[in-house]
């Protein structure tokens, strides 16, 4: 089964948050985000909110979307730790909008990850059983950078040891920390959102990945609408392109269709239908030379 773990649809931009320049013309409306999400079996959706920047992918508009395509579709939800109804809303986001997880981005929602309101949603997010995605966006140009190193979560996968967590785009640019948190902590996870279409950047931190062993730690990601799960799953195939004709240490073909094919939906504790004999589509796959 192909599981991608990381994907956003939205309105407008301005449901992002003030001055997103990243998010300027963009469009990840419904239409195109199901188009896009058609090689893979499962997609995930994102939803978003951010006191701080003013920006909100509402998590009901996530929940329909993904309720009118619940064989493919899984919600995450997008929870405010900083404010005062954070309990309420995460419960009407799991009890009565079936959503499956919980989005939180430091950098963009002004906390540090360890700020004791926070510990309090990853303690309530233990008790529900709900992975947490901590999402990144560098680009941005208010996002606070020093709340976004991910040897920050160290202390928060170990106060919370049954905590599933996903750092997104493995950390980029810290991605030695997350390699290191990967190794250290069974159930922090991280995708490669956002890394695949900087062919050089994707191969050195898989390599990174691959020599501290823990390449079977990585999820995939899309980043839609930034980039298409296709296009995303062949710059992973084809991510040897500079080993070729080189002394560069190439990463095993079946290690990179590991993290196409993970069983993230098991690896998250996400319980949702198998898709039976699921096969990945062999139209999207690019073999080595």
């Amino acid at each position: 089964m192909i599981v991608d773990c990381h994907t956003q649809i939205w309105n407008s931009g301005t449901q992002l948050g003030r001055d997103n320049l990243a998010a300027a013309g963009v469009k990840a409306d419904e239409f195109r985000h199901l188009q896009a999400v058609d090689p893979v079996d499962k997609a995930i959706v994102l939803a978003f909110k951010s006191r701080y920047l003013g920006a909100e992918i509402p998590n009901r508009l996530v929940a329909e979307y993904v309720r009118r395509n619940a064989a493919k579709m899984i919600g995450f939800a997008g929870i405010e730790p900083l404010e005062a109804n954070w309990r309420e809303e995460l419960q009407v986001a799991q009890g009565e909008l079936n959503l499956r997880g919980v989005v939180l981005s430091p950098e963009l929602q002004d906390f540090h990850p360890t700020d004791t309101r926070a510990m309090r949603l990853y303690e309530e997010c233990v008790q529900r059983g709900l992975p947490v995605l901590f999402d990144q966006n560098h680009r941005h140009p208010r996002a606070k950078m020093e709340y976004a190193e991910p040897q920050l979560l160290d202390e928060v996968a170990r106060e919370f040891p049954e905590l599933r967590m996903v750092i997104a785009r493995l950390g980029h640019p810290w991605i030695a920390q997350t390699v290191v948190l990967l190794g250290k902590h069974a159930n922090v996870y991280a995708d490669v959102a956002g890394l695949l279409p900087q062919p050089w950047l994707s191969y050195t931190a898989l390599l990174a990945a691959y020599e501290y062993g823990v390449l079977d730690k990585l999820l995939f990601g899309s980043d839609f609408p930034y980039r298409s799960p296709a296009a995303c799953i062949e710059a992973l195939y084809s991510v040897n392109q500079f080993t070729h004709g080189s002394n560069l240490q190439p990463i095993p073909r079946e290690q990179l269709r590991g993290i196409v094919e993970r069983d993230t939906l098991t690896l998250l504790g996400i319980v949702g239908p198998a898709v039976p004999n699921a096969k990945p589509k062999q139209a999207i796959f690019v073999e080595d030379e």
